[in-house]
């Protein structure tokens, strides 16, 4: 696997508020079978904007409802108002069979621990970024004390943009990523139940994707839930393919697994998942 170790991006981060979040919880099928989602785009950062999060959140808003989850979708967030939604949301989806949660936007790590920066933050230097942005840690330790299955979506920078370079692809494009350190985020392990889906390996480096609508991520990720049966370890291993393919193995993203259960967004002709089994 060819990981990537020099990346572009700005070298501070400063942002417009996002929509404020409702303080009720949002209303949920009823019984054990419900399933819950929490979708927040970031992009419009006054340094280092990002031009596909917002778009890559709607439209997995739009496809998690499609396949019968109940969504709360947040653009834009300030910090204020993403940590609010964490907060919300692992309480009223408690008791949800399954939780998914799917951050796009820009993320860094700080001594191994993994944050992602809400678009009002201004950070001048690294040990500013506790404060100033969302613990990902502190979001799986939530979940993970609920019963069922989460799955955590994070098409972010894994990258940090306190240090600047720029990194050529394959076909000696000059490439423009969602952050900038060699370091990457910090590898994760998933808790009991729950699968971390990260749009890169570590150490690796997340493409932005201007001349089209979705990051090369959210592309590829939109269009395999869609399969009918196709379990979700399946279904993240074909976008890991796909996306190594398109980058010319630029970008090659990275799961954290430790489910118990199967699970498939859409259930395949006869029930249930099957496909590939």
């Amino acid at each position: 696997m060819q990981r990537t170790r020099r990346s572009l991006c700005a070298a501070a981060m400063l942002a417009m508020a996002g929509a404020p979040v409702r303080a009720a919880a949002p209303s949920l099928q009823g019984g054990d079978e419900r399933k819950a989602a929490l979708v927040i785009g970031n992009g419009a950062y006054k340094v280092g904007a990002l031009k596909n999060p917002v778009n890559d959140a709607q439209a997995m808003a739009a496809s998690l409802r499609t396949l019968g989850f109940d969504v709360v979708l947040r653009e834009n967030t300030s910090l204020r108002d993403m940590i609010e939604a964490f907060r919300i949301f692992s309480v009223s989806a408690r008791t949800a069979r399954v939780r998914v949660v799917f951050y796009a936007g820009h993320g860094v790590q700080v001594k191994g621990r993994n944050y992602l920066l809400p678009v009002d933050t201004e950070i001048r230097a690294e040990d500013e970024v506790p404060a100033k942005s969302a613990d990902l840690n502190e979001l799986l330790d939530r979940l993970g004390q609920a019963q069922g299955i989460n799955i955590v979506i994070l098409d972010a920078c894994r990258n940090n943009p306190f240090s600047g370079a720029e990194i050529l692809g394959p076909d000696g494009r000059r490439l423009k990523f969602r952050g900038a350190t060699p370091a990457g985020l910090a590898p994760v392990e998933a808790p009991l139940g729950s699968m971390v889906a990260f749009s890169t390996a570590p150490g690796g480096v997340a493409l932005d994707n201007p001349g089209e609508k979705n990051s090369l991520y959210t592309k590829h990720l939109l269009g395999f839930m869609q399969s009918p049966g196709l379990p979700v370890e399946l279904l993240f291993k074909q976008v890991r393919l796909s996306v190594a393919r398109e980058t010319g193995r630029v970008q090659v993203p990275w799961e954290s697994s430790s489910l118990t259960g199967d699970f498939c967004f859409r259930q395949g002709p006869a029930g249930g998942c099957s496909a590939g089994r």
